[in-house]
């Protein structure tokens, strides 16, 4: 039963088919018994007659017409049947002028359905067996009536009909195009959520992870340095849980009014320091060149780029110091973050971030991937004196300026910049008991590390 009746249904046509096959069937059996019975024949000259049409002849004409109801469904076998029924009510010698248009009407569907070739060469055979007919039995001679006409009927249908065909295409590729561009902005959108997830998380639970470690480590000799931990842990979870926060409010509220917090930047990188400070990695922060306003996206990914490359020092550089430079170009931001940590093996820089890929992280790439996203580049690799480097070329204008610059002259700057952050470091003094104080706890947080299996 169920069966039966989804064949009913897919037999049935379309209610407007449908109206417009009844109402083109009323004007087309109505045009052909006017040709039949004219009501004079005054142009019925040179010995032509008109034939007798009964009728019952009116029913070939009625089915060419009804059968349009299904055009969109069965464009072809329409057709057929079409042209079919108008080139036998034309053999039997009765005037076609009227019955003539339904195929037209037919043809006009099957050229908006098909390609070039195919509406050319159904135009060719519905131009071809019903002119046959018409030249052999037309009662106004081999080329009266409407025989002369029916060549410009076929070329003007077919034409309509691959404008209308085109038209729709180029339409749906639009369509297409804009459904990809939606989901490409939806996967883009997807990715740098993730990537500040990532770095928020990672920079977050990197420092409560040590900092948890050098409080276990001294928590029953030491108090003190514990409850400094402790504080330092809730310093850094706060700060975590504010920019996540601000993410998901994102999410929540994409269509309510701008954010009142602003994003992480440029100007939150001496906090991002204090607190690389407190968890126990000695930083220094200096800035050179002449400070402009930088693009949103720029301001965002120098942040992030700092922001992971302390994040990795935590983690693995074990007992060490770092450096965070920035250094203001015309038409870049440079900036350098280098630690005195363990670092990588030599020869190790070319596969750091196939490496990091391996392994399940996405720091290094997602650097990568930051400074790419506004015409950047990043390259990760042993420092010139050891531990770890990340240098980063930020152009103001989507581009850099050359692209191909001597790295040779930025390991120099780079050295500079790490022996300019030793003398500040130098310069910032020593307090009195603190430095015996930070030895033991980067050694208490290597212990913690060495512990939890963290490795580099």
């Amino acid at each position: 039963m169920e069966g039966v009746a989804a064949a009913r249904r897919s037999f049935r046509p379309a209610v407007r088919d449908m109206v417009i096959a009844l109402v083109v069937t009323v004007a087309l059996v109505y045009g052909a018994h006017g040709e039949a019975h004219p009501s004079t024949n005054a142009y019925f000259t040179g010995g032509h007659h008109l034939p007798h049409t009964p009728a019952a002849a009116l029913i070939l004409v009625a089915v060419a017409c009804l059968v349009l109801a299904w055009r969109r469904r069965w464009p072809v076998a329409v057709l057929g049947v079409s042209v079919a029924a108008a080139t036998i009510y034309t053999l039997l010698g009765y005037v076609n002028g009227a019955v003539l248009v339904a195929p037209m009407i037919a043809l006009y569907t099957v050229a908006t359905q098909s390609s070039v070739r195919r509406a050319v060469a159904y135009g060719l055979g519905t131009l071809v067996v019903p002119g046959l007919a018409s030249i052999a039995v037309n009662p106004f001679g081999p080329f009266g009536g409407g025989v002369d006409i029916l060549p410009f009927m076929v070329a003007l249908v077919v034409i309509a009909g691959i404008a209308v065909a085109n038209r729709q295409a180029y339409v749906e590729s639009i369509k297409d195009r804009a459904e990809q561009d939606a989901r490409r902005r939806i996967d883009e959108e997807r990715l740098r959520i993730a990537r500040e997830l990532h770095d928020v998380v990672a920079h977050t639970m990197a420092t409560i992870n040590v900092q948890a470690g050098v409080a276990a480590h001294v928590l029953s000799s030491r108090p003190e340095a514990a409850a400094e931990s402790l504080q330092a842990i809730k310093v850094a979870s706060k700060e975590g849980l504010r920019e996540l926060r601000a993410i998901l409010n994102v999410l929540r509220q994409a269509d309510d009014a701008d954010p009142t917090q602003p994003a992480p930047g440029t100007a939150q990188l001496e906090d991002l320091v204090a607190g690389a400070r407190r968890a126990g990695l000695e930083t220094t922060f200096t800035v050179t060149g002449q400070q402009v306003p930088l693009p949103a996206a720029v301001d965002l990914a120098a942040y992030r780029i700092v922001q992971e490359s302390l994040t990795n020092a935590i983690r693995h550089a074990g007992p060490a110091t770092a450096a965070v430079s920035l250094d203001y170009r015309h038409d870049e931001l440079q900036i350098d973050v280098t630690d005195t940590g363990r670092g990588l093996p030599a020869g190790t820089a070319a596969t750091a971030g196939t490496a990091a890929g391996q392994n399940g992280g996405h720091g290094l790439a997602g650097m990568r991937e930051r400074a790419a996203a506004v015409g950047g580049t990043v390259e990760t690799g042993p420092g010139p004196g050891g531990g770890f480097r990340v240098a980063a070329r930020l152009p103001f204008g989507g581009q850099l300026a050359d692209p191909a610059r001597s790295r040779d002259a930025e390991g120099t700057r780079a050295a500079e910049g790490t022996r300019d952050g030793e003398s500040t470091r130098d310069g910032e003094g020593t307090r009195a008991g603190e430095g015996t104080l930070a030895e033991e706890d980067a050694r208490a947080a290597e212990g913690a590390r060495a512990g939890d299996g963290i490795h580099p």
